[in-house]
């Protein structure tokens, strides 16, 4: 789903971006003494994301194709967590459990990071297209370009999910800021895909 809404928007300068929830940090990333090396889901994406290249997606359109190929697999995915003030590492954060914010995270941390960083992560300059994230964040965190989101993780949490597919629900921006609004495309341009 990333890959064919990609190729639809790269051409008009919009930077896809997918995002991932996922029910553990350390099936991303694990930390053994002072090194930090991928977890499960890091591994396995990797594996899918070079299988996708090497079935030559891409041969219709060489910009495009160069722009895939120009960026590693290991550079295009990147997860926003929690870190923890003694250790420094990244942990799951803490969510709400009950009222208005219930499933939602408390951590100030990666919300920040990510409201930081929002005009960096639309540029094509910036690798990073999928995104790892632990909970559905506090409302505010969003990215107008989430074009996708999967959810890996178990919930029965109502508010949970509907703050999590809300991460996508935005008009996309192009990379002069430029929202695509247009009347005559906006419905086939701003699709939300939820896996």
């Amino acid at each position: 789903a990333h890959f064919e809404k990609e190729r639809l928007l790269f051409h008009q300068g919009v930077k896809v971006l997918s995002l991932f929830f996922i029910d553990s940090v350390a099936k991303y990333r694990i930390y053994e003494g002072n090194d930090e090396i991928d977890g499960e889901y890091a591994r396995i994406f990797e594996e899918e994301y070079n299988s996708l290249l090497g079935e030559n997606i891409t041969l219709t359109d060489p910009i495009y194709s160069d722009y895939l190929r120009g960026i590693d697999a290991g550079r295009t995915h990147n997860g926003y967590f929690s870190i923890d003030k003694k250790s420094k590492k990244l942990v799951d954060p803490s969510v709400d459990a009950r009222g208005e914010t219930k499933g939602e995270s408390n951590d100030v941390d990666a919300y920040d990071l990510i409201l930081k960083d929002k005009e960096r992560l639309l540029s094509f300059g910036e690798p990073t297209r999928f995104i790892f994230s632990h909970s559905a964040l506090r409302e505010g965190w969003d990215n107008p370009n989430v074009f996708v989101i999967c959810t890996l993780k178990h919930s029965d949490n109502t508010i949970s999910r509907r703050q999590e597919v809300g991460r996508g629900m935005r008009i996309s921006v192009n990379q002069a800021g430029d929202r695509m609004d247009d009347p005559a495309t906006v419905h086939d341009t701003n699709v939300l895909t939820v896996v």
